[in-house]
């Protein structure tokens, strides 16, 4: 397989939707807490692009496989595998071989680290799993937007900031002769979950735009998602409004002090990204306009970001 093949079949271009969650995870901890776990974290990230690029693969060898349609954008030209050809074999070493080389990185991660980050790794590798294989994955039900953005919303950011905490005990679990006790120190996730809202909001916004491009195409290949649950119309109230919800967060946040009141410069991004909205409300297709989901995560995310350097470089 040509490298031009194998990043078409991971959709190399899609990594933004979970290296801006880690980054903005690595930024947060090092604001937040003044502390990084600079190895452990960077097994971590090794660990969550190859399961990233395994999950897309395996997404798109599904897909080749399901297809009732056997033309058009999705299946000649979207699809790696229909667009170049690729022998089902090397498609499936591939699969495994990403596969293999997370696995191996998660293990290492988790023996820098502890149980939980273990057990909540296992979790993300099983719904990855499930969101793209088994007899009805997540991805061809109305669920795919809401288990892309928590898993790689929040749960890539929490773990980031996990591996670098994990002493200050943000979960417990005590086991007597007669109770079975979890704790969550919400002091700790709470602040990390709205922190991570945006990220949430806009990876979700990601794959609804995507559905909505693929309604067609979806409801022939028999993939039932949100926006053919919930009309094309409502899909597209909830594409903007979705973007609102993400900005309102960023002010709680500052308010609460969980984000630094440079955050609030995110906001300046705002007219830009209602113009892209504006455009993809006229225009649903993969080719022209699903690009606007990716750009507007960049237009949310990347000085949100920012600003988090600037807050701990001022910290420091």
């Amino acid at each position: 397989m040509h490298v031009k093949s194998f990043l078409k079949l991971v959709e190399i271009q899609t990594k933004i939707a979970s290296v801006t969650p880690f980054v903005f995870g690595v930024l947060y901890t090092i604001y937040k807490y003044k502390t990084l776990n600079a190895l452990t974290v960077l097994f971590f990230f090794i660990s969550l692009i190859c399961f990233d690029m395994f999950t897309t693969a395996l997404n798109n060898y599904q897909d080749y496989k399901r297809a009732i349609k056997k033309e058009g954008y999705n299946y000649e030209v979207h699809n790696a595998i229909g667009q170049y050809k690729l022998k089902e074999s090397t498609v499936i070493i591939t699969i495994v071989t990403l596969f293999i080389i997370a696995l191996t990185f998660g293990v290492l991660t988790f023996l820098r680290s502890d149980i939980w980050l273990l057990v909540l790794g296992m979790l993300s590798f099983i719904m990855g799993i499930l969101y793209s294989a088994g007899p009805l994955p997540i991805s061809r039900t109305p669920f795919g937007e809401v288990f892309s953005g928590g898993f790689m919303g929040f749960m890539i950011p929490f773990l980031v900031v996990y591996a670098s905490i994990y002493d200050l005990l943000p979960m417990t679990l005590a086991i007597t002769d007669e109770r079975i006790v979890f704790t969550i120190s919400w002091v700790l996730v709470l602040p990390i979950f709205l922190s991570s809202l945006p990220a949430v909001f806009c990876i979700a916004n990601i794959m609804l735009a995507n559905n909505i491009c693929d309604m067609e195409d979806d409801f022939t290949n028999r993939r039932y998602t949100l926006p053919i649950q919930i009309g094309k119309k409502r899909a597209l109230f909830l594409y903007g409004a979705i973007y609102t919800f993400a900005y309102l967060d960023i002010i709680l946040c500052v308010v609460l002090g969980y984000l630094p009141l440079i955050s609030l410069l995110t906001l300046l991004g705002t007219y830009k990204v209602y113009k892209n909205i504006k455009v993809f409300l006229k225009l649903q297709t993969k080719k022209d306009t699903f690009g606007f989901a990716v750009l507007n995560l960049a237009l949310i995310m990347f000085p949100l970001i920012l600003s988090l350097l600037a807050a701990a470089i001022m910290n420091t």
